[in-house]
């Protein structure tokens, strides 16, 4: 990316291809903001655009791409917020229906697949696809938990495909900047291999934990006496089931290995505990200690 003051054209219109929680979001801080001038919205569900409309989320709203792409320009940013298994489908109507040379984003959290979908959509990688993971989010989902500061203070990362123009990249790096979000970058690969950890595993252990106390013949007793901690570790498991399953299936390699990874931590408290071996538990759970106050120290510095 080319220097911060460099900016690229501004955005005419912010064209919202899904509007759930996160293009919601874009959508509505980028109103806030003065970042765009008009934001179009394009979904299936008339009631979602319907609320989006009453919001001011959006300021014209479509049911196809094909509509919502009509009389797209070169100062147009075209912004995916479907599920991560949609986003193929998605890109073989944008290059169907897009005629103008629009910058085209997404905020899925898998990258690998997608860039590959590209290729394949284009034959080669566009020039004027930038993917993009913002790393905010919220167990609430649907366009009704739209925030317009919920970038504020977060990180998002670009996955650069290499074949992308300058223009391009630094109006994807702008948007997210003008929403007051950190900008990073590295390679899709790189990106699924590092959120599978960070991100994805979490995601799976709170899923099968909670799933296992459900199954469990004293669920209301283990339920009704569930500490603070409980609560904590569970939010995550009331995000959308859907959208978690296809991150799941569009990054399963990388989640596979952090899962045996885990696995093999896990059985060595299994060991520490069957062994008696308080010195061992300790040292594990130290070590974890030292990890998340480390993190909690630098994520300060970085505000």
């Amino acid at each position: 990316m080319s220097d911060a003051n460099d900016t690229a054209p501004p955005i005419r219109r912010l064209i919202v291809i899904g509007l759930g929680l996160i293009g919601g979001s874009v959508a509505l801080g980028a109103k806030k903001r003065g970042l765009v001038k008009e934001v179009y919205a394009m979904n299936r569900s008339a009631d979602t655009l319907e609320y989006a409309r009453d919001k001011g989320i959006a300021d014209k709203t479509f049911q196809s791409i094909e509509e919502v792409l009509e009389g797209a320009s070169d100062e147009d940013l075209i912004l995916l917020g479907v599920p991560v298994l949609s986003l193929g489908p998605v890109l073989e109507q944008i290059h169907k229906h897009l005629e103008a040379d629009a910058t085209i984003t997404d905020v899925g959290s898998t990258k690998a697949a997608l860039v590959e979908k590209a290729r394949q959509v284009w034959s080669t990688l566009p020039s004027n696809f930038v993917p993009g993971h913002p790393i905010a989010g919220s167990e609430k989902f649907g366009v009704q938990a739209a925030n317009g500061d919920l970038f504020e203070e977060h990180r998002v990362i670009l996955t650069p495909t290499g074949a992308e123009d300058e223009h391009h990249l630094q109006r994807v790096s702008d948007l997210w900047s003008g929403l007051g979000a950190g900008v990073d970058s590295m390679t899709a690969d790189h990106h699924d291999k590092v959120l599978a950890a960070t991100s994805h595993l979490p995601h799976v252990l709170a899923f099968v934990l909670v799933d296992q106390l459900a199954s469990m013949e004293e669920q209301t007793e283990v339920l009704r006496y569930a500490a603070g901690g409980f609560r904590d570790f569970s939010r995550i498991a009331g995000s959308d089931p859907a959208m978690w399953r296809d991150i799941m299936i569009a990054n399963k390699e990388s989640i596979s290995a952090r899962i045996e990874e885990f696995e093999s931590h896990l059985n060595q408290l299994k060991t520490a505990l069957r062994d008696s071996s308080p010195e061992q538990i300790q040292e594990i759970f130290e070590r974890a200690q030292k990890t998340r106050n480390g993190f909690l120290h630098k994520s300060e510095e970085n505000k």
